[in-house]
């Protein structure tokens, strides 16, 4: 296997480790931690935001430090950190506890996301950068379709799945330390620190917020509505996420699809599709059928998406890859951060419907900001 295929394996599996489990399975299980923890729907928000929360520190601090200490370092540390999170969701015995853990597992992910961009700049041909980034990325939707058959063999022991989930970014940590370059790419001595925000990552800025404002509204609540709407359980919860992970590895596509329309059009497209997914799942009167759509529709445009954006943030700084990504990727992880709770807030003070219905529009206002001339299709082939 090429050094650039044995990246793209393992990167996959890093980030379908600490987004699909650390991250997102929260929501998954979040009806059973709530029986066993008695959370309400406002606590269980700030909880979820708390896990965005920690992503938008660690996606800053692993920018810095992967450009000072190598990939290898930093990604061996996501998979550790995303293990101590996950022990400890396990072993949370009260609602404090369990932000705690669930913030340090979801810094988790902002961790793994920069030195991954590093490593592909480092050992990857410039042509296959972009086609090995999105592969990389689309590992989120592995992570959440594996997330939905453990949660249907647990049933309702979520301590132990995450347990397991624990055990499998051990195993990944050790798959890392053999497999990411020891360095990146060096950057220039008038590039360190802070970029300059320029046009295309201002309008970067703006997208990738509302759209992680309004994708919050499954990630975090969307095994609770279905739970409402049809009255599933662990079993019908399960099923859902893994129509989201199934359809969300078609992300894998997105730089190919960047590379052949555009930004702008890519960026619509899978923006109406992610709306759509909400309100088909959200929805007063959705049906299984309807619901099982609309989550495949969310996971494969919100994976799209990201996608979409980790094109724009490196195509935009192109001599700083880590640093491009960990714009688009805080950014859409701060609009995570004030949705949830504001989702929550919408279901305890008004009604379910109302919420989905806001936050099915918010995705939309996303499509305003244009990715700007200098990142047509032609650009944003790596």
């Amino acid at each position: 296997m090429s050094p650039g295929m044995t990246l793209g394996t393992v990167g996959f599996g890093l980030i379908a480790i600490c987004y699909g489990f650390a991250r997102f399975a929260f929501g998954l299980f979040l009806p059973q931690i709530d029986a066993d923890l008695s959370l309400s729907s406002t606590v269980g928000g700030l909880i979820s935001g708390g896990s965005f929360l920690g992503y938008c520190v660690a996606i800053v601090v692993s920018a810095h430090l992967t450009e000072r200490l190598g990939p290898r370092v930093v990604a061996t540390g996501a998979a550790l950190v995303a293990a101590v999170g996950m022990i400890g969701i396990a072993a949370a015995p009260s609602s404090l506890w369990l932000a705690g853990a669930v913030m340090l597992a979801g810094s988790s992910t902002g961790l793994a996301s920069p030195p991954m961009a590093a490593a592909v700049d480092a050992a990857v041909k410039p042509a296959r950068q972009g086609a090995t980034n999105t592969i990389i990325n689309a590992g989120t939707g592995a992570g959440v379709v594996l997330s939905g058959p453990v949660a249907l063999l647990m049933g309702g022991h979520w301590r132990v799945a995450f347990l397991v989930f624990a055990a499998t970014a051990l195993c990944m940590a050790i798959a890392v330390a053999f497999s990411v370059p020891v360095n990146a790419k060096p950057v220039g001595g008038s590039e360190k620190g802070l970029p300059r925000i320029n046009k295309a990552l201002k309008r970067l800025i703006i997208a990738s917020f509302l759209m992680g404002a309004s994708s919050t509204a499954l990630w975090s609540f969307g095994s609770q509505l279905v739970t409402l709407r049809l009255g599933w359980g662990h079993t019908g919860v399960g099923l859902l996420w893994i129509a989201i992970g199934a359809a969300g590895m078609a992300g894998a596509w997105a730089g190919s699809l960047v590379a052949r329309f555009g930004i702008d059009r890519t960026h619509w497209l899978f923006l109406g599709a992610l709306a759509g997914g909400i309100f088909l799942v959200g929805f007063e009167g959705t049906t299984p059928a309807l619901s099982l759509l609309g989550g495949a529709l969310f996971g494969m445009a919100y994976i799209m998406l990201t996608g979409v954006y980790l094109v724009w943030g490196v195509s935009a700084l192109p001599s700083r890859p880590a640093t491009g990504l960990m714009i688009g990727f805080l950014t859409i992880a701060i609009g995570q951060t004030l949705g949830a709770p504001l989702f929550g807030l919408l279901m305890d003070q008004l009604a379910p419907t109302y919420a989905v219905i806001t936050f099915a529009l918010l995705a939309f206002t996303a499509g305003l900001s244009k990715s700007g001339k200098a990142l047509k299709a032609g650009r944003c082939k790596q």
